[in-house]
């Protein structure tokens, strides 16, 4: 059974920086990690952003919606992926905290 992350992240930022360092994390993981991803896309629509990736024979796909104050993330992993929910979720809340501070 799949499951679904939620991480809300605050940010002190215009909605427009936000969504260029957003850009700019996935071209650079699309750069770094080239190799682990069997896909990566993605579409803007206004402040809503989806995606899907491959990784691991697995496809895991989400929705990023970047309002004033902060972001809101969700992330549907695969029933194989899901067991490790709760060591993914830190990692990303770390990571979008990291990509958010001014």
């Amino acid at each position: 059974m799949s499951r679904t992350i939620s991480i809300t992240v605050p940010h002190r930022l215009t909605q427009a920086e936000v969504r260029t360092r957003i850009a700019k994390g996935i071209m650079d993981a699309q750069r770094d990690h080239a190799g682990k991803f069997s896909k990566l896309e993605h579409n803007w629509k206004d402040n809503h952003l989806d995606f899907d990736l491959g990784i691991l024979g697995q496809s895991v796909s989400g929705a990023v919606d970047v309002n004033p104050s902060d972001v809101v993330v969700n992330i549907t992993l695969p029933w194989m992926l899901a067991a490790f929910a709760d060591k993914i979720k830190p990692q990303i809340k770390a990571q979008a905290d990291k990509l958010l501070t001014p």
